[in-house]
């Protein structure tokens, strides 16, 4: 791949994963490809990096299943990977873009694609022809399962799928919903192991907040497990609605960092998304996140990436995460993320 350092050895039998950079951190992103986050073309890549006036690691995008879609997003992989970025899926089993209700909260998995119906092998014959197909591209892709599921906004979440309850599925000891979520991201990888699929790094994903605060409901619940997963991320969002008092990236960081820490000891951390709203305090927002993981007050963080969107919250108003939602944010962005210590080229092994 263009402007890829590839490190093979010989006992590694043909995998092909991302590794940690020995040192600094990769500068990675979501270049804003739209609402339903799948308009993956070169222009909105390149359009960021001139923004940022910087390459990036991987492009993010998403593989929405919709009504029958558990289809390789083959043309937009391709089309990272020919900009010369990694192609970072996140896979979500969803049958429309609509989130959770707000004001009628109502915990139910999605109707079509259920983690009980994952493991239970509904969509194998499908998962087994994606898996087929990212085996042929021969190109290194990042995969991200239904992230975020310790919250309540995706159908996937824990709560949707069995929440604490103990006695309904599986190991009476474990709470259904977050066993349910590791089962169902263990049944897609060991399919694509099957299929001797060896060109993908698998992410784990969480969200900052926990949504319900409650022990069940903790990071580490949901993990699949080190056999299994390659990096572990999470999602850091300051203030996203208009005059909301948000916290500050080190005040949301220092309460995660430690639980993703304890999630493995090994594994490689990333800040998978972050953002804030455009606002007085936003550039400020910007230099204290990369200022901390560039000083080393986290110092297993090996990637960031940001969210470079403008969405739609359910009050009507939008969200201005763009870079460049102010000369003033676009230029402290810029001027961070110069610094030598942000990477702008993978390293596999």
């Amino acid at each position: 791949m263009s402007g890829c350092v590839n490190e093979k050895s010989e006992g590694n039998q043909g995998m092909v994963k991302l590794q940690p950079p020995s040192k600094g951190v990769y500068h990675s992103a979501f270049p804003d490809f739209g609402g339903s986050e799948d308009n993956v073309t070169s222009k909105r890549i390149s359009n960021f990096e001139k923004l940022a006036n910087k390459s990036i690691v991987w492009a993010a995008f998403s593989d929405n299943w919709g009504e029958s879609n558990v289809t390789f997003p083959k043309t937009a992989v391709e089309t990272i990977h020919d900009q010369g970025a990694v192609p970072y899926i996140r896979m979500m089993p969803r049958t429309s873009l609509d989130e959770i209700d707000e004001s009628n909260l109502v915990y139910k998995p999605d109707p079509n694609y259920s983690l009980q119906k994952i493991i239970d092998g509904d969509f194998d014959n499908q998962l087994r022809e994606y898996a087929r197909e990212v085996k042929q591209t021969k190109i290194p892709i990042m995969i991200d399962f239904a992230c975020e599921m310790n919250g309540n906004w995706f159908y996937w979440s824990g709560i949707c799928n069995g929440g604490g309850v103990k006695d309904k599925y599986g190991d009476p000891n474990l709470a259904d919903g977050p066993e349910k979520y590791r089962d169902a991201y263990r049944h897609i990888i060991n399919i694509f192991r099957e299929e001797g699929t060896t060109n993908i790094t698998w992410v784990f994903h969480v969200d900052a907040d926990t949504e319900p605060a409650e022990s069940w409901n903790n990071y580490s619940t949901y993990y699949p497990g080190d056999d299994y997963i390659d990096w572990i991320g999470v999602s850091v969002y300051g203030y996203t609605y208009a005059g909301e008092e948000g916290e500050n990236f080190t005040e949301i960081m220092d309460d995660a960092y430690p639980q993703l820490e304890s999630i493995s000891k090994t594994k490689p951390l990333a800040v998978l998304e972050f953002g804030v709203n455009e606002g007085k305090d936003k550039p400020q927002w910007i230099k204290e996140a990369l200022e901390s993981i560039k000083n080393g007050k986290y110092p297993r963080i090996k990637a960031v990436s940001y969210w470079n969107e403008n969405w739609e919250e359910d009050d009507g108003t939008t969200s201005k995460l763009r870079i460049d939602s102010s000369k003033e944010s676009l230029e402290t962005y810029k001027q961070e993320i110069s610094n030598l210590f942000f990477i702008d080229k993978p390293i596999f092994n």
